[in-house]
């Protein structure tokens, strides 16, 4: 019992970087942007926390520097498609192409760079329990904070005038711009918060999941968290649920090596994608139910003079 209890802390550490990422993209598709430059930002926001961790020897620092370098990679990819009209997929795989090279560059002298120890952590009272304490409530902050998070999302988005309005953006456009809302504004706004989240996912894979710096480290999880939002029918709740159903694929993998089955490590790589496959692949042959839950005008570029 106390090696699956030990398994499930596991899953909720795997699962955190892809809850935030997913959460972050999430809000990109509500307002009716498809960014495919979440795996670049990931990286360049993992690096970037690396390197001021080092120089400053806060991990804290280092997370707002990710956050930062998301943000505005994000930005710069806001202001192509939404005021200069580029393509969205076009765009956004330029964006991971160039996370993933400018990372690799810059990282260089970072792969072996050592982090500072991070301060212990552990939720009053329930810490301190026997077995499902130190599983459970002894994790980064971070961990309990995207679910907090997750459920400020949902409240957000349904219970609040501007959650109104954002999603409003996503499904038409056309009809918020004609009530007077600053359509292109409010998806610039989407996307850097949703970069910024991305960043934070990927400064966390680095400085809390990994503690160091590896060239494509973030290993697709970018890609996953794409999926993801597809997979949770663009829905906060069921976002966290499969951000912690892959990270158990992850983790499960692990465990059963370690227990003495014989798994090659490349069939432990891909099992998550394999994951993302076959889900999406069940999905698909529902397309109505995506198509009522999918925002209407996702990756259909606003012309204002319309």
């Amino acid at each position: 019992m106390e090696v699956y209890i030990g398994l499930l802390g596991l899953v909720f550490s795997a699962g955190t970087a892809l809850a935030i990422a997913s959460l972050g993209l999430l809000i990109n598709e509500k307002a009716g942007i498809v960014n495919l430059g979440a795996e670049g930002m990931m990286l360049c926001a993992a690096v970037a926390g690396v390197m001021v961790t080092v120089a400053t020897g806060s991990t804290w620092a280092g997370l707002l520097a990710g956050m930062a370098a998301g943000g505005v990679l994000a930005a710069i990819f806001g202001l192509l498609v939404i005021w200069l009209n580029t393509n969205q997929y076009a765009t956004g795989l330029a964006l991971s192409l160039f996370g993933t090279g400018f990372s690799a560059f810059v990282g260089t002298e970072y792969t072996k760079a050592t982090l500072p120890a991070l301060t212990p952590f552990q939720i009053p009272f329930l810490g301190d329990l026997p077995v499902v304490g130190p599983a459970l409530f002894r994790q980064h902050p971070l961990v309990y904070l995207v679910i907090v998070f997750a459920f400020a999302l949902i409240w957000f988005l349904y219970r609040t005038r501007a959650g109104l309005v954002l999603r409003a953006v996503g499904e038409s456009p056309e009809s918020a711009h004609a009530l007077g809302y600053p359509v292109r504004r409010i998806r610039l706004l989407a996307v850097v918060v949703g970069g910024a989240l991305c960043g934070l996912a990927g400064a966390y894979l680095s400085e809390i999941y990994s503690r160091g710096w590896n060239e494509g480290m973030v290993s697709g999880r970018g890609w996953i968290a794409l999926a993801l939002t597809t997979f949770a029918t663009w829905r906060p709740a069921r976002v966290l649920l499969g951000a912690y159903l892959f990270g158990g694929v992850t983790m499960l993998g692990f465990h059963l090596q370690n227990t003495g089955v014989d798994i090659p490590s490349q069939f432990l790589n891909m099992m998550p994608y394999v994951a993302t496959i076959v889900v999406l692949a069940l999905i698909s042959r529902n397309p109505a139910f995506i198509r009522v839950n999918m925002p209407a005008s996702i990756g259909k570029p606003f012309y204002p003079g319309s």
